[in-house]
């Protein structure tokens, strides 16, 4: 039977008002009345869409993390039974607050202490923060271990591997492929990768997504943080994970078995169907996305990376075989090196340089706890800004 729970299950979103949060949004104001009850909706600064968003769906809660948005917040919302509240100390009460299923989507490290929070209160947590796993994966995992959570991976291609995982033939897995677009540039030469613009590297050529993730897309880091995050999900080895560009982008993941069968998921390159997919699970709902025409499209395409024009995918292994704090270290000086980009400081190529030469300068570091990953991100921020302006 693939039929909805008897009673509403309830829902808080971190990160309500970001691409994954909007379409979340969206799933949920079109699903039949009484499946989905919101507790709390949790928004960076945007209080006008926030309000909208909790009015929409009748929340108990609304909470901005920057105080100086909560005169808006609270203004939107009177006279309504929304509740509004703002700062950090409301945002990590909202993620502990009761709730069946936690959609994680509060991009960067600021996204990390409500996302642990609500991995401590337990329940289904629908992960679509990469730094909770990149950054701070033993962390995370010890406490989804100790509260009996659940992860569910949002990102297309983990989504795409845990479907394909469902069969629970662990024991016989041999390898994973994650599938990547190639972005904008992937035809393009080193040379001509070095004058590119932000505007031409936003422009993905699949995908819709914040600025931050189609950077990362055109360079590739996307990609390597997947493969950490992978790693981490499954409990896989970095030599069983493969990248495969698939420039189509309808097989977003592949799980290959001993004995030589190959499970794949497809789907019209579209957020909302794995957003969905973990939103009901482990029954299914529908969504309004494309349906995919394998007649129409004709033909699926593969290349291997390449390594000497994408550098970062071998970095993020390079990281991730290093372990302890690397991955953070990498996370963190690419954020820093990418909104560089953005902000036309530093060149295209510049971004994944300037991650290798801060993983150089701080060696290893140990993390044990939150904290510690805190302090290690804040550390790899400052070298990398320090690169920056060095420039």
């Amino acid at each position: 039977m693939n039929t909805p729970p008897a009673q509403p299950r309830t829902i808080t979103l971190l990160g309500s008002t970001g691409s994954v949060g909007t379409q979340t949004v969206d799933l949920l104001t079109a699903a039949p009345p009484g499946r989905f009850r919101v507790r709390a909706l949790v928004a960076g600064r945007n209080a006008a869409l926030l309000a909208e968003q909790a009015l929409a769906l009748a929340a108990e809660l609304a909470v901005v993390s920057d105080p100086a948005a909560y005169p808006a917040l609270k203004q939107a919302l009177a006279g309504s039974a929304v509740r509004a509240a703002a700062g950090p100390e409301a945002v990590a009460e909202a993620a502990a607050l009761a709730a069946d299923w936690t959609m994680a989507a509060i991009t960067g490290a600021v996204g990390l202490g409500p996302t642990l929070a609500a991995i401590r209160r337990g329940g289904a947590i629908a992960l679509a923060n990469k730094e909770a796993l990149v950054c701070a994966g033993d962390v995370m995992l010890r406490a989804v271990a100790e509260a009996g959570a659940t992860l569910l991976p949002v990102d297309s291609e983990h989504n795409a591997i845990f479907q394909s995982l469902a069969d629970g033939n662990r024991g016989a897995l041999e390898r994973i492929v994650l599938t990547a677009s190639g972005g904008p540039f992937r035809t393009f030469t080193r040379a001509e990768m070095r004058d590119v613009t932000p505007a031409a590297a936003l422009k993905h050529p699949v995908w819709s997504m914040g600025a931050k993730i189609s950077i990362d897309s055109a360079t590739l880091m996307n990609k390597g943080l997947e493969v950490i995050e992978a790693a981490r999900l499954f409990a896989l080895p970095e030599t069983a994970i493969e990248v495969l560009v698939h420039p189509q982008s309808v097989i977003h993941g592949m799980v290959c078995y001993s004995d030589g069968s190959v499970l794949a998921q497809l789907g019209s390159p579209d957020m909302r169907i794995p957003i969905a997919h973990a939103l009901a699970w482990p029954a299914r709902m529908p969504t309004t996305a494309r349906r995919l025409d394998l007649v129409a499209l004709a033909r699926l395409d593969f290349f291997a990376p390449d390594p000497e024009r994408f550098p970062a995918l071998a970095l993020a292994r390079e990281a991730l075989r290093a372990g302890d704090g690397a991955p953070t270290i990498l996370s963190a000086a690419n954020e820093v090196a990418v909104d560089a980009f953005l902000r036309q400081r530093i060149g295209f190529l510049d971004i994944a340089e300037i991650a290798a030469r801060v993983l150089d300068q701080l060696g290893i570091r140990k993390i044990n706890t939150l904290d510690d990953v805190m302090d290690v991100d804040a550390a790899a921020r400052r070298a990398a800004e320090a690169v920056v302006s060095a420039r």
